[in-house]
C-alpha cells in the first residue's frame, strides 16, 4: 500500500521535509519513494506541491495520507476536508455530567456536610459551656510606661 508522508531533508536544526509516495514498509529516509510530490518547510511554513493532480490521483486509488500531510494539504486547497488533530491526546476525553447527576452529587455532599457538622456543633457547644473564660488582668507592672528622663 501507498503512504503519502513527509522525509527530513536539510541540515541539523533547519528541518525541511519532502512529500513523497511511498511503500508502507519501507521508511521515510530508504530514498525509495515512487514519487515526490512536494516539499515543506516546517520553519518558514512555506509549501510547494509539485503536481495536485497526482496527489488526488493517489488518494483516489487508495494511498494512505499521513494526518501532517493531510493538513498541509487541506491548508494548500489540494483537499477539501477537516484538519485532523496530530498533537498527543496527554490526557483522557473525561465525560461531562449531566443536570441530573450534578443536581444528585450536590445534594449528597450537602448531605454528607449536614451529617459531619451535627454531632461535632454538639460537642462544640458542651465544651464551650465546660470551660469557662478565665482572663487575668494585666499586672500594673505591665502596663505602666517608663518615666522618661
Amino acid at each position: 500500500m501507498l503512504k503519502i508522508r513527509l522525509q527530513r531533508v536539510g541540515r541539523k536544526h533547519d528541518p525541511s521535509y519532502r512529500i513523497v509516495a511511498t511503500n508502507q514498509r519501507t521508511g521515510p529516509k530508504s530514498n525509495k519513494h515512487v514519487a515526490i510530490l512536494g516539499q515543506y518547510d516546517s520553519i518558514r511554513k512555506t509549501t510547494n506541491i509539485i503536481d495536485a493532480d497526482q496527489i488526488k490521483d493517489m488518494i483516489s486509488k487508495g494511498a494512505q495520507v499521513s494526518p501532517r500531510v493531510h493538513n498541509i494539504l487541506v491548508t494548500e486547497g489540494v483537499l477539501e476536508a477537516k484538519k485532523i488533530n496530530v498533537l498527543p491526546k496527554k490526557t483522557p476525553i473525561v465525560k461531562e455530567p449531566t443536570e441530573e447527576e450534578l443536581a444528585a452529587e450536590a445534594k449528597a455532599k450537602e448531605d454528607a456536610e449536614a451529617a459531619a457538622n451535627a454531632p461535632a456543633a454538639e460537642e462544640s457547644t458542651e465544651e464551650a459551656a465546660e470551660e469557662a473564660p478565665t482572663e487575668e488582668a494585666p499586672s500594673a507592672e505591665a502596663t505602666e510606661e517608663p518615666a522618661a528622663e
